[in-house]
């Protein structure tokens, strides 16, 4: 099976099993998911939804939520994994998106990575799933299930975004982007991977690996 195939294989199947992907963070404008993506970095998505509507409630925008205080997030966002230093990068970030964008999100990597707490990680969601552009945010599912299946070998996210990229047109890119993800987080587990729940072991290099290690009966 070549490359190009493979990749047809991946989404044809992760299409039938994820019809209508889309982040699992909840939110109603790019600001909100700007925030919501800066808390989820190593904490739960599910840990996140539990604090953002209240959050974004009462400070729904930029504006608003810059007249909170570092104290003040910390105490709002204190069940979030790292609370102390994202409410600082928050609190920044919100003055830096009022002071010189006007309180609304920029659109570039560029304009986006050079907020407090914004990563090409973050950047890249955001774009994706606010803005439409065809930017592929790598994360641990991503990187994890890719190099799995042998759709990219390499060591860091960066490398793995590259060699992913070469073989998606901008069109697949959003929604391969969640295919992974949630293909990750339900079934190509990190310690315990479903493989016996999996529709991609057909073209999937780790599994193959494993079926070669396990002693024959």
């Amino acid at each position: 099976m070549t490359k190009a195939e493979k990749f047809a294989f991946v989404q044809d199947a992760l299409r039938k099993k994820f019809p209508s992907p889309k982040t699992e963070l909840r939110y109603e404008t790019p600001f909100q998911l700007l925030i919501a993506t800066v808390l989820a970095a190593q904490c739960a998505d599910k840990r996140v939804n539990m604090v953002t509507p209240a959050l974004f409630k009462d400070y729904p925008d930029a504006r608003a939520m810059s007249q909170l205080s570092v104290e003040e997030l910390k105490e709002k966002i204190k069940s979030i994994n790292f609370f102390n230093n994202k409410a600082k990068h928050i609190a920044e970030l919100c003055k830096r998106l009022v002071e010189k964008h006007g309180g609304e999100v920029p659109q570039t990597l560029e304009e986006l990575t050079a907020l407090p707490g914004v990563g090409r990680k973050t950047a890249h969601v955001v774009m994706s799933n606010a803005f439409g552009k065809p930017v592929l945010a790598v994360d641990t599912h991503v990187f994890r299930v890719a190099n799995r299946l042998g759709l990219a070998r390499a060591d860091n996210v960066l490398e793995t975004e590259k060699q992913l990229m070469k073989w998606l047109k901008p069109e697949q890119v959003g929604d391969f982007h969640h295919y992974l993800i949630l293909h990750g987080r339900y079934t190509c587990k990190a310690r315990t991977p479903d493989c016996h729940a999996c529709e991609l072991t057909k073209v999937c290099s780790f599994y193959k690996r494993a079926k070669k290690k396990s002693p024959k009966r």
